[in-house]
């Protein structure tokens, strides 16, 4: 044989050996996401992980459908602790104070280092009523993926046919109560149709008393402090009595605990003229209820205000560091100023950036869907949501008491008060480890 010739035959195994090698393999990370509210969330995220997975070789992301918020941070730090942790999670934005105090969840800002940002610059699209439940301790903890304010739906044929403006619907707790008793029907004993509803399930039930509180004049938590909330206040005393009074002074709103279903299907089935419901049912809103409907701020006492809402994507500690860029990388593609105004058209939810609605796509869809604008108009009155040392407890400590006043087994004002007890013993373990010792 030549020498060309064994120079090609070599070339030629070389080749085939080259064929023979894999190529470069994909990192595998796992994506953990709730779905809150109604609608086919769960088969557009999945249809958008499918998207992501087909734009790009290098990351193939799992997507794991983890039921609700507290659903979700339960599996994701069970499955931290068995050493199998997710690498992105869409987590409820106020429980990154706990997670970040638990240790479970990893500051954002290497990724930042790395790419010459700071938190001010890659904050600076985001609404800034979302910046606070994003950082934790000065350092950015969570990117806001989808957010709400509570929204006030209303049936605009029940507002004619009561007399009521449907362009002008109820602004303070007053003429909520006023237009509440015009819109309530009966026969006799029966209530044929109640004039106001609001979801009492957990998550929702403190989400909804906070947005109370607050526009009651109160501040619902310490946003710079774990381990304070203000539940026995006036401002929240007056919200617990407000709702007591709907229910059994003007008997215009059903006794009990009603989940979020219970509600909207109460308000498509004509039996709730107005209701309390998050800006992430808007979608599922305007898809199925047939009547003419209309949306406005939550109506107010002393001032306009309301909580946000809605989730952030975090990164989970426990990863490899192939696990933690593919983490930051599908972040940074599912916080796009595209993809987040998708998936607001798609939701109801209000997209977190700015520049989302500078887009083509976005003015065209606010233009047929004004409703779609309320919640950017209530924005300037938005705060922080609620977020605690062991939130999800606290939380549960004020719902457990109001629940117990919507059922008529407890008057607010000891309501309020065993609220706070409660919730003061389950921080007390955060209040003793940072509270300051003065010298015997």
């Amino acid at each position: 044989m030549s020498a060309i010739s064994r120079i090609a035959v070599g070339a030629l195994a070389l080749s085939v050996a080259a064929l023979a090698l894999p190529a470069a393999a994909q990192t595998k990370i796992e994506f953990f996401f709730p779905v809150p509210v109604e609608g086919k969330l769960a088969r557009e995220m999945t249809r958008l992980v499918k998207s992501y997975n087909d734009s790009q070789k290098d990351v193939e992301v799992t997507a794991v459908y983890t039921g609700g918020y507290d659903d979700t941070k339960l599996k994701a730090q069970a499955a931290a602790k068995a050493g199998k942790s997710p690498a992105v999670v869409l987590m409820s934005a106020n429980f990154n104070v706990d997670l970040k105090l638990s240790g479970d969840i990893m500051s954002l800002e290497p990724f930042l280092k790395g790419e010459e940002a700071t938190r001010t610059t890659f904050l600076a699209d985001f609404w800034p009523a979302l910046h606070a439940n994003a950082v934790v301790d000065g350092e950015l903890y969570a990117v806001p993926f989808h957010n709400s304010t509570p929204l006030l739906y209303y049936n605009v044929d029940h507002f004619k046919e009561a007399g009521l403006d449907p362009s002008k619907p109820p602004r303070t707790w007053a003429e909520l109560v006023d237009a509440a008793k015009k819109l309530t029907k009966r026969e006799g004993d029966k209530v044929e149709r109640y004039g106001f509803s609001m979801p009492a399930g957990y998550d929702y039930l403190g989400w909804l008393m906070e947005a109370l509180s607050m526009s009651n004049g109160g501040r619902y938590f310490n946003e710079e402090y774990g381990g304070e909330v203000y539940y026995d206040q006036p401002s929240m005393l007056g919200a617990a009595r407000f709702v007591e009074d709907l229910i059994f002074k003007h008997k215009v709103m059903p006794q009990g605990v009603v989940e979020a279903g219970g509600v909207s299907t109460s308000f498509f089935a004509g039996k709730a003229s107005m209701v309390l419901l998050s800006t992430g049912s808007l979608s599922f809103i305007r898809d199925s209820m047939k009547a003419p409907y209309d949306v406005a701020f939550v109506p107010r006492n002393v001032r306009n205000a309301v909580p946000i809402g809605g989730a952030s994507l975090v990164m989970f500690n426990g990863q490899s560091e192939e696990s933690k860029k593919a983490g930051w990388k599908f972040i940074k593609w599912l916080s796009s100023t595209e993809t987040l105004g998708g998936w607001s058209r798609f939701t109801g939810y209000f997209a977190p950036r700015r520049s989302s609605y500078d887009t083509a796509a976005m003015k065209e869809f606010i233009a047929k869907n004004p409703d779609a604008k309320v919640a950017l108009d209530q924005l300037p009155y938005a705060k922080p949501w609620f977020a605690t040392y062991q939130t999800v407890a606290v939380r549960k400590a004020l719902e457990d008491e109001i629940q117990a006043v919507m059922n008529g087994k407890k008057k607010p004002d000891q309501a309020v008060k065993d609220a706070q007890k409660k919730a003061d013993d389950l921080m007390r373990p955060y209040v003793e480890q940072t509270a300051l010792k003065l010298p015997q």
